[in-house]
């Protein structure tokens, strides 16, 4: 995973789409802090996965994540 600035995107957006096709994600940086505001993902790993069955418990079992979920880096 790479981290450019706005400033380094522009100037060398060529470089950074060759990054991205090589499979490569790019975290897009802003501000004097460097606070991340977008990744650029080749578009494969975008696209969503088939939605998973439940095999012998379709229809039987379900499942939920509570709307205070938090999932970290960790």
């Amino acid at each position: 995973m790479h981290t450019m600035t706005v400033a380094e995107v522009k100037a060398h957006f060529s470089k950074a789409l060759e990054l991205v096709q090589q499979g490569e994600d790019i975290v897009i940086s802003f501000g004097k802090k460097r606070e991340k505001i977008a990744v650029l993902v080749p578009f494969s790993h975008y696209e969503r996965k088939p939605e998973r069955r439940l095999g012998l418990l379709a229809g039987k079992a379900s499942f939920s994540i509570k709307d205070d979920f938090k999932i970290s880096d960790d």
